[in-house]
């Protein structure tokens, strides 16, 4: 089983400017805080800790980061159609608003991707702004 090696989810000299992050031009305190809560699992580039190279725990982790990516993709954002991003904004704000996201098995070892309220409040109030900024273009 330890020498079973999944592929990695690291893409270097990716395009950039379907990445949420450009797409909205994401202020910096906004973007700090989805990259350290959210990319891991969510976009192309995985930082893997040093216990994702003993399996099964790296099974595990490819299956997650698997289907983060099948559900949303940050890197990808901007190649989804404008319904479907408005629908992800509404996802993104739900999940964090029924403490959904991130998921406990990975906050349970990654403390630091865990939101406080403050910061919670903050995301929410962004996608509530952005939201409403949205929906007055069209």
């Amino acid at each position: 089983m330890q020498l079973y090696r999944p592929a990695r989810n690291i893409t270097f000299g990716q395009d950039v400017t379907a990445d949420f992050i450009k797409v909205y031009n994401v202020p910096k305190n906004i973007a700090v805080i989805l990259r350290t809560s959210c990319y891991d699992c969510h976009s192309n580039n995985t930082n893997y800790p040093w216990y994702s190279n003993i399996q099964p725990v790296e099974i595990f982790m490819e299956n997650h980061i698997n289907e983060g990516k099948e559900d949303l993709n940050f890197n990808e954002y901007g190649n989804y159609s404008k319904r479907r991003q408005n629908s992800k904004l509404e996802a993104i704000s739900k999940e964090i608003k029924q403490n959904e996201m991130p998921l406990a098995s990975y906050a349970l070892i990654h403390k630091n991707a865990i939101l406080s309220n403050a910061q919670k409040q903050e995301v929410l109030t962004w996608i509530k702004k952005t939201k409403d900024s949205l929906s007055s273009k069209y």
